[in-house]
């Protein structure tokens, strides 16, 4: 029997998988790294871009983290820009376009040159489990995987990124094919051992639209989009960006466009019946804009480079699983487009994924103990967001082995940690999406600053090595002196850090009248300090409502507390709370549904001990999924 021995297995190597193992190797963990095809890791599966709203915070969060997402496109993107410049900091989100197979090779080149983890081209089949003596995690705890061939990987934990490829379908038109990406298989083993296991499996659908020769493209009936004049890194330690930019440009939509696709709606396969999942709401195909937006006259398209080297360009804004000669006819009535050759036809893709109401926050399954969770595996949508849990769920992982708790981040830390706890405590009813809305303290989260929300905490974990620790400590020891250096200057009467913060007065005008004083900071350091001064009072009033939270945070629930004991509680509120099983007061307090009594009941049973006695007395009645 052919057989080996790690400490972490992560199955699959897309932008959650990459950043899993690499996180787990980082904290010491000897891992490897299972994928169907060596050809495809850290493939950009749609648009070749990495940021954008929100999801630009997350990747400069992840990089703070000793992550792998931001240097790599720092080293391979192509165009670069900062999105809603014009509003506050908070709004602010890092984009960029991506040279999508550079992009691809650079995430390769580091996974195959990280130390303590090993690459491998394995299709896995089976999930390994036995009975769990500790019972921490549901009856079960994770062995290892099979895979093809007969070949036995065993860990303490196994991390799961399978993606859309778990049993799926792609759809064009009425043609089906299995597959979880263009040009690639499926797999359904996965899927059968979870099931096995008592996980709740349900469907999703994604889409992609068409990809064009730009020699067939008239740009001059487009509208050019080109980079910003000063670029933005997202890593905390690129110094430099590649030159030059490339330019994306911008096309419409128009009335013959959208007439045709009403008239081949009975074609579409979300409107046919033939596709029954949800897909992403805020990532709509274009049949959805056309029947959800009937009142507009045109929807805004980019036209994407996939790269330096490459003629194809990616149409965003026009996702579509339309049949090919419908697709054909939609692309020659757009301005610009008219003569353009397909090189890539539009499609949709249904996959299962397992709602993620059955992880803890630090993403291990409550079913089985030493099995993680991350990606769309769990409902989520987009490079990012991916990303973000592949790290989290690898170094939780890493972490778990070692005998310690696993990775948690709190929603006043990060976008990630906002992720993560919505995808934990409230579940999901379409693909997940990031935005800054979502972020009850996004004032707090601002995309400068995510370095001094997290890069301590990856430090004191493992996460985080030497040397960036040494930049980030510099960095912190500039901003202490460029702040007693404005607390130390006097306009008037008015001490130097009170006048900057008028609205009317920016850090340059504080230059102008102070050059030997503020000249020697350099734009980064100056940023932090304007922003800082500038929204301090909107930060204390929200750090306010996060030392509330924490304190709710303090009540810890535990693990075999029998909601069933307590009668006064409504039975929606038992049914949700003993599916969810939430960790304190504080995540219990978020679950869709669950009132302010309801949280009144259960701390009084936590904290009058003979109330807490009847609700820990058989515990073991509670139902695992209500």
């Amino acid at each position: 029997m052919n057989r080996y021995e790690y400490d972490v297995i992560v199955v699959g190597a897309g932008h959650a998988g990459t950043e899993a193992a690499a996180a787990a190797a980082r904290l010491g963990a000897r891992v490897v790294l299972l994928t169907g095809n060596l050809d495809t890791v850290g493939q950009m599966s749609c648009n070749p871009a990495i940021g954008g709203v929100a999801k630009g915070q997350i990747v400069r969060e992840i990089d703070a983290l000793g992550g792998l997402m931001g240097s790599a496109i720092d080293k391979t993107g192509i165009q670069f820009r900062l999105l809603n410049s014009r509003k506050g900091p908070a709004m602010h989100s890092p984009r960029a376009q991506a040279d999508k197979k550079a992009y691809q090779f650079e995430i390769k080149r580091v996974i195959e040159e990280t130390s303590g983890l090993d690459l491998r081209q394995e299709l896995v089949e089976e999930l390994l489990t036995e009975d769990s003596a500790s019972g921490t995690n549901g009856n079960r705890r994770i062995l290892g995987v099979r895979v093809r061939g007969d070949a036995f990987y065993y860990a303490r934990s196994v991390v799961l990124t399978t993606g859309t490829f778990l049993q799926a379908i792609m759809h064009t038109g009425e043609a089906k094919t299995p597959g979880g990406r263009a040009g690639e298989g499926t797999t359904s083993g996965i899927s059968h051992t979870l099931a096995s296991l008592g996980f709740r499996i349900e469907r999703f659908k994604t889409g992609t639209p068409a990809r064009l020769n730009s020699r067939t493209i008239d740009y001059s009936k487009t509208e050019i989009q080109p980079g910003d004049e000063s670029p933005q890194p997202f890593s905390y330690l690129t110094e430099s960006l590649p030159e030059p930019q490339v330019p994306c440009w911008i096309t419409y939509t128009n009335h013959e466009v959208h007439e045709l696709i009403r008239a081949n709606l009975h074609r579409a396969p979300m409107y046919s019946g033939q596709i029954q999942s949800t897909g992403p709401r805020y990532c709509p195909s274009i049949e959805d804009k056309v029947v959800r937006f009937a009142d507009r006259d045109r929807h805004q398209l980019f036209l994407e480079p996939e790269g330096r080297n490459t003629c194809e360009v990616y149409v965003n804004g026009i996702s579509t699983s339309l049949p090919r000669d419908v697709q054909d006819k939609m692309l020659r009535m757009i301005p610009g487009l008219e003569k353009a050759q397909i090189m890539r036809y539009g499609y949709a893709v249904e996959y299962d994924f397992c709602p993620p109401d059955q992880l803890n926050p630090w993403l291990e399954t409550k079913a089985v103990e030493g099995l993680f969770f991350a990606g769309q595996l769990n409902g989520t949508t987009g490079y990012e967001e991916a990303a973000a849990q592949g790290l989290i769920a690898g170094a939780s992982a890493a972490l778990r082995t070692q005998g310690k708790d696993g990775f948690t981040i709190t929603r006043d830390a990060a976008y990630m940690g906002v992720l993560v706890d919505d995808l934990v405590t409230c579940g999901v009813d379409e693909p997940y999406r990031m935005f800054t809305s979502r972020a009850e303290y996004r004032m707090m989260l601002r995309q400068d600053n995510a370095d001094r929300r997290l890069t301590e905490l990856g430090y004191q974990i493992g996460l985080v090595d030497e040397m960036r620790y040494t930049v980030y400590q510099k960095k912190l020891a500039d901003i202490q002196r460029a702040n007693e250096a404005v607390r130390s200057l006097r306009i008037g009467d008015v001490p130097g850090d009170k006048y900057l913060r008028r609205p009317e007065v920016t850090w340059s005008d504080m230059v102008e009248q102070f050059p030997e004083t503020l000249g020697d900071f350099s734009k980064e350091i100056a940023e932090q300090v304007e922003n800082d001064i500038k929204y301090s009072g909107y930060i204390a009033r929200q750090q306010v409502q996060v030392e509330r939270q924490n304190r709710m945070a303090d009540k810890a629930i535990p693990v075999d507390f029998n909601y069933e004991a307590i009668i006064s509680l409504r039975a929606e509120a038992r049914q949700k709370l003993c599916r969810i099983r939430p960790i304190n007061l504080d995540q219990a307090s978020r679950i869709s549904g669950i009132t302010p009594a309801d949280i009144s009941l259960v701390l009084a049973y936590i904290e009058n001990p003979k109330l807490r006695g009847r609700a820990n007395s058989n515990a073991e009645s509670f139902p695992t999924d209500a």
